[in-house]
């Protein structure tokens, strides 16, 4: 049942990807047709639209998109459209690849084409935040401008608060991604300062946090109604609020261009990077660990810092579970792989069962260690 999925799965690919080479190639046609001729009848797009959506019995809007979709990959991402014609990547990653490098400039579309293309198959098991990641941080090694806020979207940042229903209100905007991430990480700050036998969901916590948040205040109220809550002398009052942000010390330098990373956000424009370290951020190397192996199965400190921000996030394929609760496991079960950051990786702790249950077979809990985050080692 399992290689009926993939298979199936494989063929669907190869189909879609034929349609679309199909399509191209008949908007090329029509459009030669149209230098041919001095007289003519429609414009080439509308009469090329108005037969596939005949033949597909589709609307004229449907048909139209995928006239879109099909000149860009013939004319600029032929290499990714052979890709796609394999079956190796599926619609919805050329649909993400196709909007990400859209900004790109023309002259340098082929080298981004040529690049995705050699590692889009690999990228096939990524969920969409870090696909789109991938593809931005590709788009900039050629093309920096194209992933840069553009100033009309930067000029139309936003906030609004109205009445929604009785007593209640919606808040929506679009403001930077710096601001977002701090305001983001002060709400689960306020959010954890009450005890654990606070009635409310994290959710509704968070949105309760917004008031003291406006009032400045270093705690929320828990409400588990207990005299001997713990949250007044346990639960340490919000201070500050810690954002990180992954950069080369090129860009930090105005030497180059690469864009830094701001885990849960995405890319981070260069000259946005530039500007948080010159508004006083802390900068803090980050250090290669030594080449040899830890003597145990744990990983030193230096390891365990270097694959917090190797990874950012659970390498479990599509899980998007933030570093900060995920732990070190062994690809390789220890004693018979090394504590080494080559044998591995961060999982969360909700993978890690489904990977013990895929290798029972071969593995017991006996032989496989997984390194727990704690205190003095996160």
């Amino acid at each position: 049942m399992i290689d009926e999925i993939g298979d199936a799965a494989r063929v669907e690919s190869v189909a879609i990807a034929r349609r679309f080479a199909a399509i191209g190639e008949l908007d090329a046609l029509r459009m030669g047709e149209l230098v041919e001729r001095r007289l003519w009848r429609t414009d080439p797009f509308e009469e090329v639209a108005a037969e596939i959506s005949a033949v597909q019995n589709i609307s004229r809007g449907r048909a139209g998109n995928q006239i879109h979709v099909a000149r860009v990959l013939r004319s600029e991402l032929p290499k990714v459209a052979a890709v796609f014609a394999t079956g190796a990547i599926d619609y919805h990653m050329v649909q993400i690849i196709i909007n990400r490098t859209d900004n790109v400039e023309p002259d340098r579309k082929a080298a981004v084409d040529a690049g995705i293309a050699r590692h889009c198959v690999k990228w096939m098991r990524l969920s969409k935040p870090k696909l789109r990641d991938r593809l931005d941080m590709w788009v900039t090694k050629h093309d920096p401008a194209a992933v840069r806020v553009p100033p009309e979207i930067d000029d139309a940042r936003y906030i609004e608060i109205d009445e929604t229903s009785a007593g209640m209100v919606g808040v929506w905007g679009n403001i930077r991604a710096l601001d977002g991430a701090l305001m983001n990480a002060a709400l689960d700050a306020l959010a954890a300062t009450v005890c654990d036998r606070d009635p409310r969901t994290k959710a509704q916590r968070r949105a309760d946090a917004s008031g003291p948040l406006a009032r400045r205040e270093a705690t929320m109220a828990c409400q588990c109604g207990f005299e001997d809550c713990a949250a007044a002398t346990q639960r340490q009052a919000l201070r500050e609020v810690v954002i990180h942000v992954l950069a080369e010390q090129a860009t930090l330098d105005g030497t180059g261009d690469q864009p830094g990373y701001l885990p849960g956000y995405g890319v981070l424009p260069a000259e946005s990077v530039r500007g948080l370290a010159a508004a006083g951020a802390t900068v803090t190397p980050l250090q290669m660990p030594p080449d040899t192996p830890a003597p145990g199965y744990r990983p030193t400190a230096a390891q365990a810092a270097f694959l917090r921000w190797r990874d950012l996030t659970c390498r479990f394929p599509g899980c998007d579970a933030p570093a900060q609760v995920c732990d070190v496991d062994h690809t390789t079960p220890y004693p018979h792989g090394a504590t080494h950051p080559s044998n591995t990786k961060l999982y969360c702790r909700s993978q890690e069962l489904q990977k013990r249950r895929l290798l029972s077979p071969q593995v017991t809990d006996s032989d496989h260690h997984m390194i727990r985050n704690s205190p003095d080692h996160p």
